[in-house]
């Protein structure tokens, strides 16, 4: 079957579905995709070289800087970021400008459909220190195509249509944390509830009804002090949990009460930026300043570390998050070191450093996770541009794309849906296409 011929299908069915259907395998609905795996199940194929001028549909100025990642919701491409104040591109030193906006963007052409901004809140960090890695949007929307809800902070969380109407919007704390590193947890869509890290604001996951943003539970805890990751919805014997990592260990919640169902030990030590995976009934942690990485076995109650936990390795991510593929673990490390270890055991298949034409820029050069589609993974650097890299246990580079004219950090992971793959900096957002 022809790409043209899929697309003509694709548009009847999407037709024939009416607007915004429940679910739809060819969106790109929150972080790391419709379940949080980072993988596309599409079989459309996708672009493994591009730059300025070859397999790139479109590109559109953003109104500011973020490190959040696109979502994709049936013919709308959404985006956060911010503006105001501690732009890296430099604007007002006032803290009290600071604005936060979700932008819409027709995929096809990259026209701006709408632009909705919400103000900040009365207590902001101040750009300094960690921050200034990320800013002030580091959280993705999330959708269930019929409402967008964007995590902002101290700003609350935000509901809006599919139109840009605000439905909503719920304050869950103003505090921050010992470090003053803000937020970048992204917020997850469990059923009718939205599950929210506000553990730099407030110390506590949160569970909000989605229809109007009141809160159904609170579950507080000083352990989750310094944890940045997004939470992970898995099915587990019928039932769903969810899962979150913390310094020192992972957490299983019920997802409509917030009650802790399990908890293991890790030696993830000091901070936890790395969101978990599910693979085979095994949830896979990684993070920490050391850095080690945990697979646990689901089905357990309480303290499951003795009963449950499959292996330990000490290869691990500081900031990206992993993807599992045909029985092997995959990421590519803040640090630029390619990793493959078996999903069953831990054991190291390959470690090997990318090749990069142009060095990855000193420090932290990947803070985006990993994806994965038709077999290829997708490592986007801060400013070395998109790796490419063969999804096999044997190590292969298919390529590093750079778009020569965007000087910004890339930060956002991808977004990947019929073929299309969407990246943004701290200026653009891209539509990237096979010609």
């Amino acid at each position: 079957m022809s790409r043209w011929t899929w697309m003509a299908i694709t548009l009847l069915v999407a037709l024939l579905a009416g607007p915004n259907p429940p679910s739809s395998a060819e969106d790109w609905r929150g972080f790391r995709g419709n379940d949080g795996s980072g993988i596309s199940r599409e079989e459309v194929p996708t672009p493994t070289r591009w730059s300025g001028t070859e397999n790139l549909r479109w590109s559109i100025e953003l109104p500011g800087a973020g490190s959040s990642s696109p979502i994709v919701v049936g013919e709308k491409v959404l985006v956060t970021c911010y503006s105001g104040y501690g732009n890296p591109t430099g604007e007002t030193t006032e803290i009290s400008r600071l604005k936060r906006h979700l932008v819409c963007v027709d995929r096809q052409t990259g026209k701006e459909l709408w632009r909705s901004t919400v103000e900040s809140a009365s207590r902001e960090d101040a750009y300094q220190g960690f921050i200034t890695e990320h800013g002030y949007a580091s959280s993705t929307p999330v959708s269930d195509g019929e409402m967008i809800v964007s995590f902002f902070g101290k700003a609350g969380v935000v509901a809006h249509d599919m139109q840009g109407k605000r439905l909503w919007q719920t304050d869950v704390g103003q505090q921050s944390g010992s470090r003053l590193w803000g937020s970048s947890g992204s917020p997850i869509l469990a059923g009718n509830v939205v599950i929210v890290n506000a553990s730099d604001e407030s110390l506590s996951i949160r569970g909000l009804d989605k229809t109007n943003g009141k809160e159904l539970w609170k579950a507080e805890a000083r352990g989750l002090e310094n944890s940045f990751g997004t939470p992970l919805q898995v099915s587990v014997d019928g039932h769903n949990e969810i899962v979150f990592a913390v310094p020192g260990e992972v957490w299983g919640l019920a997802p409509a009460t917030g009650k802790l169902l399990w908890y293991a030990s890790t030696a993830t030590d000091s901070n936890v930026s790395p969101s978990p995976v599910f693979h085979d009934n095994t949830v896979f942690c990684m993070g920490g300043r050391r850095g080690s990485t945990t697979a646990i076995r689901l089905g357990g109650k309480d303290d499951v570390t003795d009963s449950h936990l499959a292996w330990s390795s000490e290869a691990s991510s500081y900031v990206p998050s992993p993807v599992v593929h045909e029985g092997h673990l995959y990421w590519v490390s803040d640090r630029g070191i390619a990793y493959c270890l078996k999903a069953s055991n831990g054991e190291m298949i390959y470690q090997e450093r990318l090749a990069s034409n142009s060095g990855f820029g000193g420090g932290r050069g990947f803070y985006a996770s990993v994806v994965l589609a038709n077999k290829k993974l997708y490592a986007v650097s801060r400013s070395a541009g998109v790796f490419v890299l063969a999804a096999a246990p044997q190590f292969k580079q298919l390529g590093q794309n750079r778009l020569k004219n965007d000087n910004s950090q890339f930060n956002g992971s991808p977004a990947i849906s019929r073929g299309q793959i969407f990246l943004r900096s701290n200026i653009r957002l891209y539509c990237i296409e096979t010609n």
